[in-house]
Parts: C-alpha cells; sequence; structure tokens
C-alpha cells in the first residue's frame, strides 16, 4: 500500500488535486485558509469528495502538515459486453478483463465496442466517461 501514496504538504494542495482522507481517496473542492493565531500556525479546511463513494470529507490541518496523496491511474477499457448495471470491459494495454458498475450519467449512452476512461487507485476501479466507439 505503501507505492500507491505519496506526501505533499497542505499549502501545496489545490482544488482539482487528490487528498487521502480517513484512508479514501478524494479529489479536493474546497480549501479555507484562516490566518496565524498568537499561537499557532495557519490552519487550513480542505473539503473533498470521495472518488469512489462520492461521499464529503472535511480534514483539518495546520498549513505546513504533511497529507497523504494517493496515486491516481488514468487507463482506457473497451466495453466487451453489458449485463444489466454492469459492463465487462478490457483494459487497451494489459488485456486484462474485469467488470465494473455503470455509472448513472453515462448508462444510456454507453455500447458494446465503447472506448472508456477508467480511474484506479488503491485496488479500486471506477469508469468515468466514455471516450468513443472503436
Amino acid at each position: 500500500m505503501t507505492d500507491e501514496i505519496t506526501f505533499a504538504t497542505v499549502k501545496d494542495l489545490k482544488p482539482g488535486r487528490f487528498v487521502l482522507v480517513d484512508g479514501i481517496p478524494c479529489r479536493v473542492v474546497d480549501i479555507e485558509l484562516s490566518a496565524p493565531g498568537k499561537h499557532g500556525s495557519a490552519k487550513a479546511r480542505i473539503t473533498a469528495i470521495g472518488i469512489f463513494d462520492k461521499s464529503k470529507k472535511t480534514l483539518l490541518k495546520p498549513s505546513n502538515a504533511e497529507v497523504e496523496v494517493p496515486i491516481i491511474n488514468k487507463r482506457k477499457a473497451q466495453v466487451v459486453s453489458i449485463s444489466g448495471a454492469t459492463a465487462q470491459l478490457m483494459d487497451l494495454e494489459t488485456y486484462e478483463t474485469y467488470e465494473l458498475e455503470i455509472p448513472e450519467e453515462i448508462k444510456g449512452s454507453i455500447k458494446p465496442s465503447s472506448e472508456v476512461e477508467i480511474l484506479e487507485s488503491m485496488n479500486k476501479r471506477i469508469m468515468i466517461r466514455i471516450l468513443g466507439t472503436i
């Protein structure tokens, strides 16, 4: 698991980047910085959305603290077949086949032989968008 995580300081995070909150890979949505106080450093409130479960998470840390950043791999896959709400996919680099649930936002437009983009992190995968048809 250590090869799937890197570290960054809180002040280097920006909206759109990824951070690990409670062991869940999340995309940063908003960062609020407070002014440094009389007895401490500036604090940052990071609001993030889970990549796989879409849950809202909040992280409160000093701005100079280190946070864990998950390594996110973007992959391309071809849809082999569709069965209900599940699609069988073939990775276009490794030719590995696996099944993933089809997200609600692309259910109506996905077809066999479509090319899709997959996010992969910490032994989990999610289909995020359709790239086209091969």
